[in-house]
């Protein structure tokens, strides 16, 4: 092989080691963004899209056989917010939410603590929790039409028999709300727990063995180390039961025969008031413009939520520094 052949061998070789570096910087540098892609792609299709959408229908006058019609700024929200209509489905939305979410986070924080422990036959309780979230709503809507009914329900039966006036369930405002709760609460703190359950089977033993041998019960371990250690899940089931509980629908519209929120509105939602607008009326501008109004309030009860339990979260962890102070 003369030199000017070697020179050539070699300066391939040095070319093909450059290209090689590179393609292994760009794979370390994009590849991350290549694996997360399919995420954004879904979401951007199906679920910023519609977000955005959903903006522009409502500034137009749209109507569902009709079209789209004239551009109208923002009398669409401007008239929603002048109805009554509007105002008794936001106070119902967050009388069922406070009624099912808090109800719900307690309950979900203690059957994980029960279920937390050395149990017999612990996988199948653990699965029997879950069981009531994958039934689906309507057959939950339908069992509980006749726990909660009005005349021949079976807990209005039991009132009766010790001689009582029986609970107007489908008549009352706040006995609606408890009983669309309780579907809801029912469906979901199954749910939750199993989460809840998943953040304490993280938690190391060492600290409750710790706490045992200096006399601690079990009360007093749940208090110090399991609610501590399990904030960040906490902040996370009640950003997502908050998220969720502004949005309750499928309770709600299975309540009643007619699915619009009693013959007073007395349980109608936002998302009841949404789907009487744009498929009662057929006036998908109002409907969106509704739409729209409950994203932004659940936006900022979210942000409300994170900041609350982020302040309440610094202020438990300033307290453990300065008590570990004190000890040392």
């Amino acid at each position: 092989m003369t030199t000017a052949a070697a020179v050539e061998v070699n300066a391939r070789s040095i070319r093909r080691i450059a290209l090689s570096h590179k393609l292994s910087r760009w794979d370390v540098r994009f590849s991350p963004y290549l694996y997360i892609s399919p995420f954004f792609l879904v979401f951007g299709v199906m679920g910023l899209f519609p977000l955005l959408y959903t903006a522009w229908v409502s500034v137009h006058d749209w109507n569902l056989i009709g079209g789209q019609g004239d551009f109208v700024g923002l009398e669409n929200y401007v008239t929603v917010l002048t109805q009554g209509y509007f105002w008794n489905s936001l106070r119902n939305t967050f009388s069922i939410f406070l009624l099912s979410s808090i109800p719900q986070v307690l309950l979900a924080l203690g059957i994980a603590a029960v279920l937390d422990f050395n149990l017999r036959g612990k996988t199948f309780w653990r699965m029997g929790v879950l069981l009531p979230y994958v039934v689906a709503p309507v057959a939950v809507a339908l069992i509980f039409n006749d726990l909660f009914g009005d005349k021949y329900g079976l807990i209005n039966s039991g009132i009766m028999s010790l001689g009582l006036e029986p609970i107007r369930w489908h008549v009352d405002v706040i006995p609606s709300h408890i009983a669309i709760a309780t579907m809801v609460n029912f469906r979901w703190t199954g749910y939750n727990a199993l989460i809840f359950l998943a953040a304490m089977q993280a938690v190391p033993r060492d600290y409750y063995e710790a706490a045992i041998i200096d006399g601690a019960n079990r009360w007093r371990t749940f208090r110090s180390i399991t609610l501590p250690l399990l904030r960040p899940i906490i902040i996370f089931v009640i950003l997502t039961s908050t998220i969720g509980g502004l949005q309750i629908f499928d309770e709600a519209r299975m309540f009643d025969n007619l699915g619009q929120g009693g013959a007073s509105r007395q349980w109608q939602t936002l998302t009841l008031y949404i789907y009487e607008l744009g498929w009662g009326q057929r006036n998908f501008g109002r409907a969106s413009a509704v739409a729209w109004l409950l994203f932004l309030i659940i936006i900022l009860i979210a942000v409300v939520n994170f900041l609350i339990t982020r302040r309440i979260a610094g202020t438990a962890d300033r307290k453990l520094r300065v008590r570990a102070k004190g000890i040392s």
